[in-house]
């Protein structure tokens, strides 16, 4: 922060500190806050002072940032990448659109899109999309950024929603290794379940310990790469592994989902009461007759249901690196480390909905958040690593060491108050050595 920011780190750093022990609560308290806690700062960032704070951060620093952040991730580790939807109130911001919201806000959004490491467990890139671009739009500028970055060796984690034959094609061509879940739907998934057939759930294919059945192939990936300045197309096979999971809950739970589907889309047919957005469905599982005398009759397309039915409690992950079912499903699973960075980013560190109007502002509040989001990070994997959360939530951690005191007298130098066994113990599962004023509450 120092190198990046030499000006500015320390009101920085003081805002990030306000933003996780006083989570959820407006800026405008800093002052209250600041008047009872040691910050980097040690003075009052008035509302207009964190304004401008933010308006001076610039893109050339946060690239800055970004590059020195990066260099500090684990070394072959596999990068998990997702996003989330921010909804706005403001009706100025270039990016701010409506999209597919995925809080089910009825807002303007933005999407933030943040990439982890997997063994580091801390967030170093994120980028700021307009609201209406979907997912798998976002996978070839996000290489584009990488490079740029000067990030090597990049291994990525995606969820399906990302998975696209171009966005495959193009981590093929960048030699980059990959881990992706998929549909069932897909043609090689598919041809894979009706191999394995009624052997999904036999006992040999079990694994104890993930409570799943689970079956691994080697399968070719069809690349085909576009070369306009040769005016042809590169075709050719490339190897890939289909890991498929079988999962019996998942399917008792699939087969009731579809019946309940289907028992609502028949009465809607039978009581004239359509719904515009479920005729692709009406046509897809039923045979529909409509005369005056006896009105409309329904026949059920039972070999499409059966075909459906046949992929109910799948799931499946492919990729060009990880040969092993378990590790790949391990891998997959670490995506959740930024499921809750996102409920970090909008409930603790209150950025659920944004009021900022300025682009400039929101730029260097979202970069402020990010920070933030590293510390709190830190402090879950650390809590994670050594049991911590079987004794503290994060919340209740950091209470026990906030209340800590420090005493000061003008022109004197402060004295720390008591420090408990308990609070020592927690800097140190932290990772920190605290400096003890007081042996004898050791």
């Amino acid at each position: 922060m120092k190198a990046c920011f030499p000006h500015t780190y320390k009101q920085i750093l003081s805002i990030v500190y306000y933003l996780i022990l006083e989570d959820q609560n407006p800026l405008f308290r800093f002052k209250k806050w600041a008047m009872l806690h040691k910050h980097p700062f040690g003075k009052d960032i008035p509302s207009q002072r964190s304004t401008e704070l933010f308006q001076s951060i610039t893109e050339e620093a946060k690239m800055q940032f970004f590059r020195l952040q990066g260099k500090r991730r684990v070394e072959k580790e596999f990068w998990a990448y997702d996003s989330t939807s921010i909804s706005s109130y403001s009706e100025t911001l270039k990016q701010a659109k409506y999209g597919k919201n995925k809080d089910g806000e009825q807002l303007p959004q933005i999407n933030l899109a943040l990439i982890f490491g997997e063994e580091s467990g801390l967030p170093f890139y994120y980028r700021k999309l307009a609201g209406n671009i979907p997912d798998v739009k976002t996978i070839r500028e996000l290489l584009r950024e990488l490079y740029v970055l000067g990030y090597e060796k990049i291994k990525l984690v995606i969820d399906r929603g990302y998975y696209s034959a171009d966005n495959i094609n193009a981590l093929y061509k960048e030699h980059l290794k990959f881990l992706c879940g998929t549909s069932t739907a897909l043609k090689y998934a598919k041809d894979y379940i009706r191999e394995i057939g009624s052997d999904k759930d036999r006992y040999e294919y079990y694994n104890s310990d993930l409570e799943l059945y689970i079956f691994s192939k080697t399968i070719s990936w069809n690349y085909e790469q576009e070369r306009p300045y040769k005016g042809d197309t590169v075709k050719e096979e490339r190897r890939m592994y289909l890991h498929l999971y079988f999962n019996p809950d998942k399917f008792a739970d699939d087969g009731k989902a579809l019946n309940r589907k289907l028992t609502d889309l028949k009465e809607e047919l039978l009581s004239g009461k359509r719904v515009p957005e479920h005729e692709k469905d009406y046509r897809k599982y039923f045979e529909i007759k409509e005369t005056h005398k006896r009105g409309v009759s329904l026949s059920y397309k039972q070999d499409v249901i059966d075909n459906v039915r046949e992929r109910y409690g799948f799931f499946v992950l492919i990729s060009n690196e990880v040969k092993d079912p378990v590790t790949a499903l391990s891998l997959y699973r670490m995506r959740d480390v930024i499921e809750k960075a996102f409920w970090n980013i909008k409930e603790r560190l209150n950025l659920r909905r944004t009021l900022t109007s300025s682009e400039s502002s929101l730029e260097g509040k979202l970069f402020v958040e990010f920070v933030a989001l590293i510390y709190l990070s830190y402090i879950k994997k650390k809590m994670e690593d050594t049991g911590l959360f079987s004794k503290y939530t994060m919340h209740e951690l950091l209470d026990e060491l906030d209340v800590i005191e420090c005493f000061q007298e003008h022109g004197k130098a402060p004295i720390q108050g008591e420090v408990l066994k308990k609070q020592e113990q927690i800097y140190l599962d932290l990772g920190v050595e605290p400096l003890l004023a007081t042996p004898e509450f050791r």
